[in-house]
C-alpha cells in the first residue's frame, strides 16, 4: 500500500476488506473456537472432537452446514468497524511517523504502526468476539441454546452484569491484538515491496494481483502465529460461567498450564491457519480494490 493514503482512505477500505475476510473465514473460525472451548474428556474417553475435520464433520450432520456461520451475525455487524478503525489506525500511525506524506517508513516503524491499530481495535472488538464466542459454542440438535442470536446474547450478558461482562475478555484481546496487528502489517509491507518490480522493469496485473494474494495470506498466518496463545486463552474466558476465573486471564492461564501444558496455547491452530491465508487474501483483495476505487472517485479524499 502506498505511503501517501490518507487514514480515511485506510478507514473505508479497510471496512470493505473486512467483509471479504468474514465471509471467507468464518466456517474455519467457528471450528477454531468449539475446538478451543471443548471440554476435557474424562478418564478413558475419547474427545468431543478428533481434530478440525472430526469437528467439521459433527457440525454439519448435527446442525447442517449452516452450523459452521454460527455466531457470524456479531462479527459480519462489527466487521466493517472493526477493520474500519485497524486500517485507519494503520493509516494513522504511519502518519503519525512519517516527516513528509511521501517518506517510506522501515519496517520497525511499520510494526509499530500495526501494533498501535491493535490499541484502536479492540474497543470495537472485544464485545463482538464476547458474542461470537458465545454462540459459536453453543451445539445444535437436541442441545438447549441459551441464547436465540447476537441481540439476545448482548441483551442478556448486559442483564447478567453490564458492561463489564459485554466486555468480558477486552485485556486479553489486546494482548493478543497489538503485538499480532504489528505482524499483520509489516508482513503485508515486507512481502509486497519484496515482490514489487524493479525500477525500470514493466508491471504485470496478474502479477501484482498473485502478490497481493499471496502477501495478504502470509500476513494473516504471520498474524496468528503471534496472536494465538492469546486467543486460546480470551476464548476460554469469554466462554466461562461466571465467577470461573477471577483473576481473569492469569487464572485461565494457571489452569490451562497445570491442567494442559503448554500445547494447549495452540488449540485450534490448524482451522485458524487454513482459515488465515485465504480469508486475509480476501481481506488485502478487497481493501486494495477499494482503495483504487477511492482514488478514481475521490482523489483528494
Amino acid at each position: 500500500m502506498s505511503e501517501n493514503k490518507s487514514p480515511i482512505k485506510y478507514f473505508l477500505s479497510g471496512g470493505f476488506g473486512g467483509i471479504c475476510t468474514v465471509l471467507a473465514g468464518h466456517p474455519l473460525d467457528t471450528i477454531k473456537v468449539r475446538l478451543q472451548t471443548m471440554p476435557l474428556p474424562a478418564a478413558g474417553q475419547a474427545p468431543l472432537y478428533a481434530g478440525t475435520l472430526d469437528c467439521a464433520k459433527k457440525t454439519i450432520a448435527r446442525e447442517g452446514f449452516r452450523g459452521l456461520y454460527k455466531g457470524m451475525s456479531a462479527p459480519i455487524t462489527g466487521v466493517a468497524p472493526i477493520f474500519a478503525v485497524s486500517f485507519f489506525g494503520f493509516g494513522l500511525g504511519k502518519r503519525l511517523q512519517q516527516k513528509t506524506p511521501d517518506e517510506e517508513l522501515n519496517y520497525t516503524q511499520l510494526f509499530a504502526a500495526g501494533a498501535f491499530s491493535g490499541i484502536f481495535t479492540t474497543t470495537v472488538m472485544a464485545p463482538g468476539e464476547r458474542i461470537k464466542c458465545l454462540l459459536q459454542i453453543q451445539q445444535g440438535g437436541n442441545s438447549p441454546q441459551k441464547y436465540n442470536g447476537m441481540v439476545d446474547c448482548a441483551k442478556q450478558l448486559y442483564a447478567e452484569g453490564g458492561m463489564r461482562s459485554i466486555y468480558k475478555g477486552a485485556f486479553a484481546t489486546l494482548l493478543r491484538d497489538v503485538p499480532a496487528s504489528g505482524m499483520y502489517f509489516l508482513t503485508y509491507e515486507y512481502i509486497q515491496r519484496a515482490l514489487a518490480p524493479k525500477e525500470g522493469e514493466k508491471k504485470d496485473a496478474s502479477i501484482g494481483l498473485l502478490g497481493t494474494i499471496f502477501a495478504g495470506g502470509m500476513a494473516g498466518i504471520a498474524n496468528w502465529a503471534i496472536g494465538m496463545p492469546a486467543d486460546v486463552l480470551k476464548s476460554r474466558l469469554q466462554t466461562a460461567p461466571e465467577g470461573t476465573y477471577p483473576n481473569g486471564i492469569r487464572d485461565v492461564f494457571r489452569e490451562l498450564m497445570r491442567r494442559e501444558g503448554p500445547l494447549a496455547l495452540y488449540k485450534g491452530v490448524t482451522p485458524v491457519m487454513l482459515r488465515a491465508f485465504p480469508a486475509n487474501a480476501a481481506c488485502f483483495i478487497g481493501v486494495e480494490v477499494f482503495m483504487k476505487f477511492l482514488n478514481v472517485v475521490a482523489p483528494g479524499l
